[in-house]
């Protein structure tokens, strides 16, 4: 009697394995005069994304996609404060089209990540004695399809 093969899942998987903070760091260099100075904060804030396929020695299905953000607040030219984390996440995904996981990758989870790193640097900044730093929504959908034109313009030229 012939064995037969196990059925392979094809149904599209997709779950959260670990959300983390892999990097954090802050810095107030300016402390403790600047606490005496009037607060007229100017912030400039850098965000990035990232999603890399697991370890070699870890599962196929296994993403890693992160969040970063660096936000430079300065008062008077002078800076009150650097804060930058990356908040991570592990996610399985599994039998997704290539045109479905990059989105995936690039847009959804970035918005399942982004609550998470807002918490961690307003919790960072008030521990650091200054106002808590609350980051403005962001469309990640809309960050994704910059991504794309970009690389587009770059494969153009």
């Amino acid at each position: 009697m012939a064995k037969k093969k196990a059925a392979v899942p094809t149904e599209k998987q997709f779950s959260i394995q670990k959300l983390y903070v892999k990097d954090i760091s802050f810095e107030s260099p300016s402390v403790p005069g600047i606490f005496t100075e009037k607060w007229t904060p100017k912030v400039d804030i850098n965000l990035t994304t990232k999603s890399n396929k697991g370890q070699d020695d870890g599962p196929d299905d296994l993403y890693e996609v992160s969040v970063t953000v660096t936000a430079t607040v300065k008062t008077n030219d002078k800076t009150a404060y650097l804060v930058e984390a990356t908040q991570v996440g592990a996610f399985s995904v599994a039998n997704f089209p290539e045109k479905e996981m990059r989105p995936l990758l690039g847009s959804y989870c970035p918005n399942i990540l982004f609550p998470y790193l807002r918490e961690a640097i307003s919790g960072l900044v008030t521990k650091g004695g200054f106002p808590p730093l609350l980051l403005n929504p962001v469309n990640f959908d809309a960050f994704y399809a910059q991504h794309l034109q970009k690389a587009d313009k770059t494969k153009l030229n």
